[in-house]
């Protein structure tokens, strides 16, 4: 699950190719100093690269979202997640992560001038988790923002240390993630991606309320299994309702389906909803 040592990385910046970790900021860029870098994440693995073309309109749209002006049209950002990956073995998973971050303020300084938006794509080997990988997860006392506190509607750089403190405290307590919660105490995701429950054999995940993103891999999975004829319901869940699941499982880009098998004190089985949304998603994905 883990980026690779030694991982060979290609990065498109100042309308080329080059090879490596390349410098893209200043020390005096406005998003170096006050954060207005957004970013989106797509998978390369066998041949395949799943909903590319979604995780590359929503980098537009977060840019758009932190005032910034979109780089450049959704179809040339897919394009060129294309041609880079052509750089690459083929034998390796990817990770395609274009950003966007602006180098000037605007009228207030601490705004951003969206005609200073710069653009960079990075693409770098990061290996897939196996099938039966799973997780850990406790409670946090950390919450998800709101949209009138942060810029919840972006995949937003600036979003994540908060999301790494949750990590952080997990650790602490002898636990890999955390279930977090939004302000009102229902259950919102996990620090790195979104949350499935299995109860009475159907699916349950978190109505998304604005105070999370509505995962690309998370729509993808409703879709899937709701036409296997799988019943799935978005609504409002609390941290008791995880507790008395049958089966937890997270879905996000980077590892797609994960498993959990432990909550707290309570021992979950690596079950087979579980196993059917990872298998969905796979045959979906032609890999």
């Amino acid at each position: 699950m883990s980026m690779l040592k030694n991982r060979q990385i290609w990065t498109w910046f100042e309308r080329k190719w080059q090879e490596g970790n390349v410098p893209i900021m200043g020390s005096a860029d406005h998003g170096t100093w006050l954060g207005t870098m957004v970013f989106d994440g797509a998978r390369w693995f066998d041949g395949v690269a799943p909903d590319l073309d979604k995780h590359c309109a929503r980098l537009n749209h977060s840019a758009a979202a932190l005032g910034l002006k979109p780089p450049m049209a959704t179809a040339e950002i897919i394009a060129l997640a294309e041609e880079g990956c052509k750089k690459f073995t083929g034998k390796v998973p990817l990770y395609i992560r274009p950003m966007a971050w602006s180098t000037e303020g605007g009228a207030m300084t601490v705004d951003a001038d969206p005609e200073s938006t710069r653009f960079a794509l990075c693409i770098e080997e990061a290996g897939m988790a196996p099938p039966d990988a799973t997780t850990t997860l406790t409670t946090t006392r950390f919450t998800r923002p709101t949209l009138a506190t942060a810029t919840v509607d972006a995949k937003a750089a600036c979003l994540y240390p908060n999301n790494a403190r949750m990590l952080k405290e997990a650790q602490s307590k002898g636990f890999a993630n955390v279930i977090s919660c939004d302000v009102a105490g229902n259950v919102a995701e996990t620090a790195t991606s979104n949350i499935f429950m299995v109860k009475s054999g159907e699916y349950f995940t978190p109505i998304p309320n604005g105070c999370f993103l509505n995962g690309i891999t998370r729509q993808r999975l409703i879709t899937l299994l709701r036409e296997h004829g799988e019943k799935v319901w978005e609504t409002v869940l609390t941290l008791d309702d995880f507790r008395a699941a049958d089966e937890i499982f997270l879905s996000g880009n980077y590892s797609k389906v994960t498993g959990a098998t432990q909550f707290e004190d309570k021992i979950y089985p690596h079950g087979d909803k579980t196993k059917l949304a990872r298998k969905l998603y796979w045959d979906w994905a032609g890999a």
